[in-house]
């Protein structure tokens, strides 16, 4: 059986009492999450002016992440599927306030009222088909649109994640994209199979010019690649790309399509034997608009 805990079970599932309390009671555990929470923060680039801001933790767990947005002198708002990781997460008296839910079905809260979001080891969850009504697509569709309504224009969510492979990667972006957000993938230590670390910087509204791009950790910190998924590149940093929505169809435009240009169709219809309509005064003339 694969160790990745999503292939195991559903989250709900697999993080029972049992796997609720043995996670937050690991010490290794509990100073990775203080790691990558750190890092994530790091990311979001929040104004240093000593003002608390509202952030959304989503998949919070036991609330080992939003520790580290407590000491930092942040406000916290903690999302998670599990009943019995938030169980802990009360007992251990968090300082967020805790919201039982599946992101996966769109975060209930008001536009606009979040400035920043992080998400540790939780979005990659999305992907997979747990129940025979959850389509990862229609999920992703209503977790990113969701979370880009509630968060203010140009506030920043990061999410580390675990992709499986490319496909999921780019599907997890592609949605983001979809849902009007900016951004793309920070790796961390591109090269080494242990401290190596995914990050998807997103920024909520097109990029503009004080949008900074932020730096990878590694040995050499170049400058953003154009495949942000490849670990053949030093550094590798976070490549701002627009958002790409899905274009409507466009309308036909009456340009070109001039009494000239009618006859001369109706022309090569006759030429071919088919029935046309005589020509008259009123070829070619628009029909005025009626109720």
């Amino acid at each position: 059986m694969s160790s990745r805990p999503e292939l195991q079970a559903p989250p709900e599932i697999f993080y029972d009492d049992v796997e609720a309390r043995k996670y937050t009671s690991s010490s290794r555990i509990v100073g990775i999450q203080a790691e990558l929470s750190e890092r994530a923060l790091e990311l979001l680039a929040l104004p240093d002016d000593d003002v608390p801001r509202l952030l959304l933790d989503i998949g919070c767990g036991s609330g080992l992440s939003g520790e580290t947005i407590s000491e930092n002198g942040h406000h916290w708002v903690g999302l998670d599927i599990s009943r019995s990781m938030l169980d802990v997460a009360l007992e251990r008296e968090t300082d967020g306030d805790l919201i039982l839910g599946d992101m996966g079905q769109g975060l209930g809260l008001r536009p606009g009222v979040i400035d920043g979001a992080i998400s540790i080891s939780a979005v990659q969850w999305l992907c997979n088909a747990d129940k025979s009504c959850h389509e990862p697509r229609l999920r992703l569709k209503a977790f990113f649109g969701s979370l880009y309504r509630c968060m203010g224009r140009g506030a920043r969510a990061v999410f580390q994640l675990y992709p499986e492979n490319n496909a999921q990667r780019e599907l997890i972006l592609s949605f983001a994209m979809r849902a009007g957000f900016s951004g793309g993938v920070v790796i961390d230590y591109p090269h080494s199979s242990k401290k190596r670390k995914e990050y998807l910087v997103l920024t909520c509204g097109p990029p503009s010019l004080s949008t900074a791009a932020p730096s990878a950790k590694g040995e050499d910190r170049s400058s953003c690649s154009d495949d942000e998924s490849s670990g053949d590149e030093e550094g590798q940093t976070v490549c701002i790309s627009d958002r790409h929505r899905p274009r409507k169809k466009q309308k036909l435009t009456k340009k070109g399509k001039t009494r000239s240009w009618v006859l001369k169709k109706k022309e090569q219809m006759r030429s071919k034997g088919n029935v046309v309509p005589p020509d008259s005064k009123y070829t070619a003339r628009k029909r005025k608009a009626r109720f």
